[in-house]
């Protein structure tokens, strides 16, 4: 979807948004156009009750006296209330309520602003909301549905078109980063390939990404054990890719690592049937630290941050990892596979070692769709953090909140260690049923080296069963808002 920012007396036969603040009245732009209606869009919003509430809207098709084919007004709630991310739900909620109907849909923002968001940094928050709501996927249709969207272009009309233009750079980034993500979940498992994968995590060289991909013989050489015994059983091999952004800030790096097993069938430990197709979302880790990497580098951040891909396919040909095997880590410790289907971790002790030896970094968060006992704690409204770092786990609760894509701190303590207790091996994979989610965390805690850590479990949150307007795909590329508001907040510098 384009985004374009023209003078707010533009005018034309596209579809026409006026936001309006709640015990307000109609907008400046808004009244003049109901004065040339003949008072038209006034009554229609009494006739509706509109009162510019958080949400509302109405509609007025065909307005007596405009080009224009419909003209919407979307209510933003009490001016002092109103911050970005309220402001970019109105702006997807117009693409949501438009976009069937409108190829082109014009946002009058001009004389708009409360408190909280000057005008031309409401311009540009209305303007990421609509491009997030604007996503699909549409690659393996060969008709399109009648329920697609149609809108191509969004016109913001602003008094300041350039300011408010300039004020949506990171935005427009943010909103890149976010489809590159959506569409890797969204991929299917036959064309998403590990080295499928790792090919589209190198394009981001062209943004001045600097891209290193192992194969199979570097990882062997170098000791990943433990996640070429995931990849065992699956025709294609895997791949490591590191992609470091150098833009400024600290010596040492961000290290953001991702989960990504580009199909899951749980191995010898095999999953039911039921919902298995959703297991070419179980790269939903990888996927945002590859999108976050492309918002972070399109908009040249001033932060020195690195992502690190562990890419698998867990399959269960006569070449498999079976139950009970035991691997031997990147950090020399052993691990006793208790469950095949316990794999993603597994990725992760390898790649979360290998980032602390080849980068130093001065703190790490990984991302993974790693167990489905998160969904059981939180659904699918907060991914599950755990970290032993209580300043690195302020910050990430705070950009959580800050761009929309929250989690929930969960509980660590030596009582789970435990259930990781091998009698054959330095650890086992699974600590049982209770507290899954926990000694998970607690697992890959172990290969983190006393560098600060954070564990994102995504699981509920990376895809979704119900689409909203921020959000209208099943693959939601979560992570990508969170970890690109992170660095912008805590990571970034002037220098």
């Amino acid at each position: 979807m384009d985004v374009h920012f023209k003078k707010s007396d533009q005018t034309g036969d596209a579809a026409r948004v006026y936001f309006c603040f709640e015990e307000q009245g109609l907008p400046p732009g808004a009244v003049t156009a109901d004065e040339t209606s003949g008072g038209h869009l006034a009554k229609a919003a009494s006739i509706a009750k509109f009162e510019g509430k958080s949400g509302q809207y109405c509609e007025v098709l065909a307005p007596n006296g405009h080009e224009a084919p419909r003209i919407a007004l979307i209510g933003l709630g009490k001016d002092g209330e109103l911050d970005g991310l309220s402001a970019q739900k109105a702006g997807a909620s117009a693409v949501q309520k438009l976009g069937k109907n409108a190829e082109t849909i014009d946002f009058v923002v001009g004389g708009l602003s409360a408190p909280k968001v000057d005008g031309n940094a409401l311009a540009a928050a209305l303007a990421l909301g609509a491009v997030l709501a604007g996503y699909s996927f549409t690659r393996y249709r060969t008709k399109e549905q009648e329920s697609a969207l149609i809108t191509k272009e969004i016109r913001v009309l602003s008094d300041t078109p350039g300011d408010a233009e300039t004020a949506f750079a990171a935005g427009r980034a943010i909103g890149a980063g976010v489809y590159v993500a959506r569409d890797l979940v969204n991929a299917p498992a036959n064309d998403l390939t590990p080295p499928a994968f790792a090919d589209k995590a190198a394009e981001l060289a062209t943004l001045g990404v600097e891209i290193n991909v192992l194969d199979e013989a570097q990882l062997e050489s170098i000791g990943m054990g433990a996640l070429l015994g995931v990849a065992r059983g699956s025709a294609h091999p895997a791949r490591v890719v590191t992609m470091h952004w150098q833009g400024g800030g600290r010596d040492k790096p961000l290290a953001l690592v991702g989960k990504g097993v580009t199909f899951d069938t749980g191995g010898i430990s095999l999953k039911p049937p039921g919902g298995m197709e959703d297991m070419k979302g179980d790269m939903g880790g990888a996927a945002a630290v590859v999108g976050a990497m492309h918002a972070i580098a399109a908009r040249k951040a001033k932060a020195n941050v690195v992502g690190l891909i562990g890419l698998v396919e867990n399959m269960p040909d006569g070449t498999a990892q079976r139950p009970g095997d035991i691997v031997t880590t990147l950090s020399g410790q052993t691990v006793e596979v208790i469950n095949t289907d316990a794999e993603g971790r597994l990725v992760l002790a390898d790649v979360l070692w290998y980032a602390q030896q080849t980068y130093e970094p001065e703190a790490i968060i990984d991302l993974a769709t790693l167990t489905g006992a998160i969904i059981i704690s939180l659904g699918h409204e907060h991914a599950g953090l755990f970290s032993d770092d209580e300043g690195l786990a302020e910050k990430i609760l705070a950009a959580g909140l800050t761009s929309g894509e929250t989690v929930w701190r969960q509980p660590m303590g030596k009582a789970y260690e435990k259930g990781l207790k091998s009698k054959f091996a330095d650890m086992k994979n699974v600590g049982g049923r209770a507290a899954g989610s926990v000694t998970a965390a607690h697992f890959l805690r172990r290969f983190t080296n006393d560098v600060p850590w954070a564990h994102l479990d995504i699981a509920g949150t990376a895809w979704k069963p119900e689409t909203t307007a921020l959000d209208p795909s099943w693959g939601t590329g979560f992570g990508v808002r969170l970890l690109d508001r992170l660095v912008a907040q805590a990571y970034e510098t002037d220098g």
